[in-house]
């Protein structure tokens, strides 16, 4: 695979809430912190497990990102966790009746299980179908505004209340948690929920952390979870256009456990909004030039302009060409 190939498989599944719902430590956390259930405060990563594959077929292409986890409770029990992951600027109003036919599916292939073991037992009185937490989280900007109660999206519900099942879903909005809020979970997620708060490329001018914050998360971070943190800061990086050498040199900290360094020495700017603003900067010099010595020479002055507006980026030769249409040697 080449390394374009590479760059845009990544960017296909590299999103950043599934990387926290595929993680164990970090969706352990994630249930811990933001669970509010006292059931949940000592959940761990090897009670955890990732059975998404067996629930593929009622995923819709739109949902490929939502994840099954199947969490083994301190009692012996267990629960489902249904995350769906909502990371569009639109808000989804359909999502309650999605967790409805997942929560449905769910308990029918345990039901399928159980009966596999023990045949007829669905019957019996004690039988009893697992909890199941179905989360949303959030990532948008904008305002969640879809209902979060089942019976809402029903018609004439008022009339109806006692014969419509009875659930809400969880909602986490990363866009409601302040900066404070999460750096005081002082974990791994809290990285990757601020990382995935930052949208553009002045947002960094705003992350502004305590001193020693990413120095000490480094230090308690196991590998796979490195690797989680410096996949969300690729995809951070580049939506807002980071090039690639600069984005390399930037994870290979993160895997070298000097987080505290990582935006250290990072200007944030827009590489393709940058180069838009020299050409168009140089292209309209270099119409006024055009005006005062002829067509011919005004062109060859606007495509000179834009040259040296991208030489001064600093471009390398090949790319400033490639853009300006310059043909000539270096000016």
């Amino acid at each position: 695979m080449s390394k374009k190939e590479h760059i845009i498989n990544s960017k296909a599944q590299d999103n950043g809430a599934r990387l926290i719902f595929k993680n164990p430590t970090l969706c352990s956390q994630l249930l811990r912190d933001y669970g509010d259930l006292d059931i949940l405060k000592n959940v761990r990563a090897e009670d955890i497990e990732d059975v998404t594959d067996r629930f593929l077929p009622m995923f819709t292409q739109e949902r490929d990102a939502d994840v099954v986890k199947r969490v083994r409770l301190a009692d012996g029990g267990e629960l489902f966790m249904i995350s769906m992951i909502e990371h569009k600027s639109a808000v989804d109003f359909n999502v309650v009746m999605q967790v409805l036919r997942y929560m449905v599916y769910i308990w029918e292939d345990y039901e399928k299980r159980m009966e596999k073991d023990h045949k007829g037992i669905s019957k019996t009185k004690d039988f009893k179908y697992p909890p199941i937490m179905p989360i949303v989280y959030y990532e948008g900007s904008g305002e969640w505004t879809a209902v979060q109660t089942f019976s809402e999206r029903v018609f004439l519900n008022d009339v109806f209340m006692d014969y419509i099942p009875k659930f809400s879903y969880k909602l986490i909005p990363l866009n409601r948690f302040s900066k404070d809020e999460i750096i005081e979970t002082n974990d791994e997620l809290s990285v990757v929920m601020l990382i995935n708060q930052l949208k553009k490329a002045e947002d960094f001018k705003k992350l502004e952390l305590p001193s020693g914050y990413l120095d000490d998360i480094a230090k308690k971070a196991s590998d796979d979870v490195l690797e989680v943190l410096s996949r969300v800061v690729s995809v951070l990086l580049r939506r807002i256009n980071v090039p690639e050498d600069e984005i390399d040199g930037m994870t290979g900290k993160i895997k070298e456990r000097k987080m505290g360094q990582l935006f250290e020495d990072f200007e944030p700017y827009d590489v393709i909004a940058t180069r838009k603003q020299a050409f168009a900067e140089g292209k309209a010099e270099g119409k006024a030039e055009g005006k005062a010595e002829g067509r011919e020479e005004g062109r060859a002055e606007q495509i000179r302009i834009v040259y040296n507006n991208c030489i001064s980026l600093g471009m390398s030769e090949e790319e400033a060409k490639a853009i300006s249409g310059y043909t000539g040697d270096r000016v």
